[in-house]
């Protein structure tokens, strides 16, 4: 997002949480500020000092196994973070439009005659970071409704692509790249393969954040989804056809989560229709991209 936005001109501070937890990009007119979302003085401090026109919320604790392990710690960055920093957008003068991360983890299950699932559909979430997604989607309608802050929600789907961890794609390619290199004998050790998602490339997510902020319909909640799903077996074998090798797939219980979706796929209807956004990117090209990252940082 931050290479995104200053490629187009943009003057970019990104927030970070911790030093010495990421190498930042050397660009121009972006800098980087160290905020704990926990902390509420100190998002105050940053929105006041840099009076942003725009706010791509980001911030959370993003993983749904990290918040059945530490739901605690996933409200307060989540719903509390979240609750600080609209009340810190409420007391500048200038009000900035708010993007928000939402996500499709908000609906849980859905019933197949409800799939691709519409905004519309009850929010019935199946862990804990589902549930702090629901608290950020109601309480950035609330501060619109409220106090007229222009924000926006964006309920993403399964995104990935170059750099991206923690998830799926991203462990097969990272395994095959070790198999490719000789640090990990050929045996990819894998969760549940039976779940259909839709992983949307990242760059096609990153756009879609881009428009909803300058062309969605304030207030409202958009879906962000690729156009297709794929089994998550089929994700696989296409991975070890694109990277050439030959391995044993293991299923491992530490990988099986408590309760998965079997399909998980949204509706785009909304957010094509308001913005003109559309995904442009195959699963193929995505998958290529992430074995060619890794090959080189690995």
């Amino acid at each position: 997002m931050v290479k995104f936005l200053q490629a187009r001109g943009w003057n970019v501070v990104g927030s970070y949480l911790a030093e010495g937890t990421a190498s930042f990009p050397k660009l121009s007119n972006v800098q980087f500020a160290q905020c704990d979302l926990r902390n509420g003085q100190r998002i105050t401090q940053i929105l006041a000092e840099h009076k942003p026109t725009h706010i791509f919320h980001f911030g959370a604790q993003s993983l749904p196994t990290s918040s059945w392990t530490d739901p605690v710690k996933t409200f307060e960055s989540n719903i509390m973070g979240s609750l600080y920093l609209f009340e810190a957008v409420r007391h500048l003068k200038r009000r900035p439009v708010v993007v928000s991360a939402c996500s499709s983890a908000e609906y849980g299950h859905v019933p197949e005659s409800a799939i691709p699932v519409k905004e519309e559909q009850p929010l019935k979430p199946l862990h804990p970071y589902g549930i702090s997604k629901v608290c950020l989607d109601l309480l950035a309608r609330e501060y619109f409704l409220d106090y007229g802050i222009p924000a926006v929600n964006v309920r993403l789907f399964n995104t990935t692509g170059p750099g991206k961890t923690s998830d799926a794609p991203s462990d097969f390619v990272r395994q095959l790249v070790a198999i490719k290199k000789g640090r990990q004998a050929p045996v990819i050790e894998v969760g549940n393969l039976k779940p259909y998602r839709a992983f949307l490339d990242v760059n096609d997510t990153v756009r879609g954040f881009y428009l909803a902020a300058a062309k969605g319909k304030r207030g409202e909640a958009y879906n962000l989804c690729a156009s297709r799903t794929h089994q998550m077996r089929d994700l696989l074998e296409t991975a070890i056809r694109l990277s050439g090798m030959k391995a044993e797939i293991r299923p491992a219980a530490r990988l099986m989560r408590p309760s998965d979706e079997r399909i998980i796929f949204g509706s785009t209807q909304k957010i094509r229709k308001d913005t003109g956004w559309r995904p442009l990117i195959s699963l193929e090209q995505t998958l290529r991209s992430m074995i060619d990252y890794w090959n080189a940082a690995e």
